[in-house]
């Protein structure tokens, strides 16, 4: 009985040692508010919900030193301005995707989708595990940008475009006028496509006033909320420009210096816990989306034969070889991420099932 009493008195007093040492510590930290503007509405799964999600954990997980404001798009800044404005400290955070830098940094799109690119887990693995992570703070390192970089959300494959009419061949996209993002824009552009970028609240009405005839913007759960169906029947697959989407939460590097240690690491694994539920939840809610839009809506899902994929990847190969000889650190990342991709397709090719076209009787059955 006394061996016993010994015991719990020892555990006691550990845990009163331990519990006074995180008080302690909690009493130095200095209290951290971040004012996060996004650059999507929260209301969009996976675009937005990320961040909030990270953002109702962090206090408690804290002990209440750390918190995180979230803003609507355009309420504190607008979304193509977050960049230069956490850089300056005007904000001292942000949350959105590097593909918007890609006029200042032509490699920020690779921090963000490559076309016949990386599919979510081997996107990560490069990223955490490979020389992805690493190459995506030196890019903003290089230029002189005061921010500390964090993958903090990944989505799974967008479709490859609504439209208004089938597409029937690749001459079809000659002249096209098409919304479409990133490096997959250029690609179109490289087959003659007329490619404007439009924020994604305005795609809608370009599609209903046939200003435009295409257009791509996410996963299928993004797109139904924007009401596409409504105004374009034929939805393509596979999304080969955007197999993978990354998000990020930038930091201004003074005040991520300011953190502890801990409150970094709080911030480190937060992310990583973000991207691992924003990828498990958002391939959960996709299915349903495509029944529904077929059966309910009266969509068409078009999925690419072999020659279409293949004569768009030429293009995006030769886009890919265009950009890397004007710019040097775009030519560094796409021959990192090259050598890693060449290495794991061992691996792919190796580990996972076959995947066949997919057959859409049982979908279109009445």
């Amino acid at each position: 009985m006394k061996k016993i009493t010994f015991t719990v008195l020892c555990m006691f007093v550990v845990a009163t040692v331990l519990c006074s040492l995180s008080g302690t510590a909690v009493a130095k930290e200095k209290k951290i508010l971040l004012k996060v503007p996004m650059a999507y509405p929260s209301k969009l799964p996976g675009l937005g919900t990320t961040i909030i999600w990270m953002s109702e954990r962090i206090g408690l997980l804290s002990d209440n030193t750390m918190k995180i404001e979230i803003y609507e798009p355009g309420a504190l800044i607008p979304a193509f301005e977050m960049l230069d404005a956490v850089h300056a400290g005007k904000v001292n955070a942000c949350y959105g995707v590097s593909g918007y830098w890609s006029g200042k940094f032509p490699a920020a799109d690779f921090f963000t989708a490559v076309p016949f690119g990386p599919e979510a887990t081997e996107y990560i693995a490069w990223i955490y595990y490979g020389n992805g992570m690493k190459l995506w703070q030196e890019m903003y390192d290089s230029n002189g940008m005061n921010v500390k970089a964090f993958l903090c959300g990944v989505l799974p494959p967008e479709t490859s475009g609504w439209y208004v009419k089938e597409i029937k061949s690749i001459d079809d996209y000659k002249g096209l006028p098409i919304r479409f993002f990133g490096l997959g824009g250029k690609t179109l552009q490289q087959l003659g496509a007329s490619v404007t970028l439009l924020p994604g609240g305005e795609i809608f009405a370009a599609l209903e006033k046939k200003a435009i005839e295409g257009a791509e913007f996410s996963m299928p759960a993004i797109d139904s909320k924007l009401g596409f169906y409504k105004v374009a029947k034929y939805n393509y697959f596979p999304g080969w420009h955007q197999q993978a989407t990354l998000f990020e939460l930038l930091i201004n590097k003074d005040v991520w210096n300011s953190m502890s240690e801990r409150q970094k690491m709080l911030i480190e694994t937060l992310c990583m816990a973000s991207t691992l539920n924003t990828m498990a939840w958002t391939e959960s809610i996709q299915a349903p989306v495509l029944i529904e839009n077929v059966k309910k809506h009266g969509v068409t899902l078009k999925y690419w034969d072999d020659d279409m994929l293949a004569t768009i990847q030429k293009a995006w190969e030769e886009v890919a070889a265009e950009n890397a000889a004007k710019d040097a650190y775009f030519k560094k990342v796409w021959e990192d991420l090259g050598a890693f991709r060449k290495e794991y397709k061992i691996w792919k090719d190796y580990g996972f099932l076959p995947r066949p076209k997919p057959q859409p009787s049982d979908l279109y059955a009445k």
